[in-house]
């Protein structure tokens, strides 16, 4: 593909005026924290708008269940009945109370993992879900390295202690981004209170979000607490507000509430939704090759959206790459191209860019012919 490169360096173009005259402000020093590890992260771009060492490989305890979940919502059916095995009720650690035999819907048994951090949950789901522990934790490996969770394994779906059980605060970011665009996921992970059935006793479980800051923190929504000795106090924090959508990881974090909140107020206070390009604007005209229209306009596919400080909205290039031809026939909302957002080098956004029309291609041999007929076709 041709490689396009525009520079558009006065957004009125694209921009309303009243965004172009915004004075910069200054952006806030991030905020000291005691995590041996922390990343926060805009879940639609997942661009990192802070992070500290967050290569680092740590245990993670029980923020692993956020990969527990997701992966048993897209790959199971919340209206299952699940059989509770005398494995998954003899679990070490928190627990809901799981009975053997016991038999609860799927959607209880996320509940009570989500909310309570059952590890007997985590157990009952793995083997429903993967007919054993080991299977389904081959599931959230492979689900892990899709997602793009390079520098994370899983042994168990629960986070008991293990030396070849660890994540890093990007990954475990970039997992949570993934996870919250799922709708029963982030239903779940913001409910405060639910009661689920307990089988043999005249009152239900009734549970309470072990998360604090679903009541302390603004726009909390999400997401999940862990604990162990080894791994320390890890939390995994999300907010929504103004149109954007943050995630807070800390790892090994003592005040680890405190710091989230931080980590989020920093996020929130220095950084807001900025729409570097609308959606459907055509940005180029490509010629045609056999068809029958000499040229087809691209246009951007949906609106790209980026979070940003007042000062980088100055420094943003944008970049389009498109074919220096596109051969007929065209499919209209097909990508023919791609469109980057950099700031000081580094992508940030990616986008496509579609086609305006349908193209037909020309048949020559169809052409010929009806021109033929047409000439012996005597004139009425």
């Amino acid at each position: 593909m041709k490689r396009a490169v525009i520079f558009l360096l006065i957004f009125c173009v694209f921009m309303s005026p009243c965004l172009m005259i915004s004075k910069a402000l200054a952006v806030e020093d991030p905020p000291q924290i005691s995590a041996s590890a922390a990343a926060v992260m805009e879940i639609e771009t997942g661009r990192v708008l802070y992070g500290k060492d967050v290569d680092k490989r740590c245990p993670m305890a029980s923020t692993t269940k956020i990969m527990t979940a997701i992966t048993a919502i897209e790959c199971g059916d919340l209206s299952d009945i699940v059989e509770v095995s005398d494995n998954a009720s003899g679990v070490e650690g928190s627990s809901i109370w799981l009975e053997v035999g016991e038999r609860l819907t799927l959607e209880d048994l996320l509940y009570g993992l989500m909310l309570r951090s059952g590890n007997d949950a985590a157990v009952a789901i793995a083997e429903h879900i993967g007919g054993s522990v080991e299977k389904f934790v081959d599931i959230m490996n492979s689900k892990a390295r899709e997602i793009g969770a390079r520098n994370t394994h899983f042994v168990n779906p629960h986070g008991l202690p293990d030396e070849d059980h660890y994540t890093t605060a990007y990954d475990l970011a970039l997992i949570t981004a993934y996870a919250m665009k799922n709708p029963v996921f982030k239903q779940i992970v913001s409910t405060k209170y639910r009661k689920i059935p307990w089988e043999g006793h005249e009152w239900d479980r009734a549970m309470q979000n072990k998360n604090k800051l679903l009541w302390k923190y603004e726009g909390a929504n999400g997401v999940k607490t862990g604990y162990t000795k080894e791994a320390g106090r890890c939390l995994v924090a999300a907010a929504y507000r103004n149109g954007m959508q943050l995630v807070a990881v800390v790892l090994n974090d003592g005040p680890m509430w405190e710091d989230s909140m931080a980590l989020l107020d920093y996020g929130f206070d220095n950084f807001s939704m900025y729409e570097a390009l609308p959606k459907n604007k055509t940005v180029i005209d490509v010629p045609v090759l056999r068809g029958k229209e000499n040229r087809v306009a691209l246009k951007t596919a949906r609106a790209v959206v980026i979070p940003v400080t007042d000062e980088e909205r100055n420094s943003l290039r944008i970049e389009f790459h498109y074919p220096s031809a596109i051969e007929a026939p065209i499919a209209a909302g097909k990508d023919y191209g791609t469109v980057e957002v950099l700031l000081d080098g580094q992508t940030i956004a990616t986008d496509k860019l579609i086609a305006v029309q349908d193209v037909k291609d020309k048949n020559y041999f169809r052409e010929l012919r009806g021109l033929i007929e047409r000439w012996l076709t005597p004139a009425i």
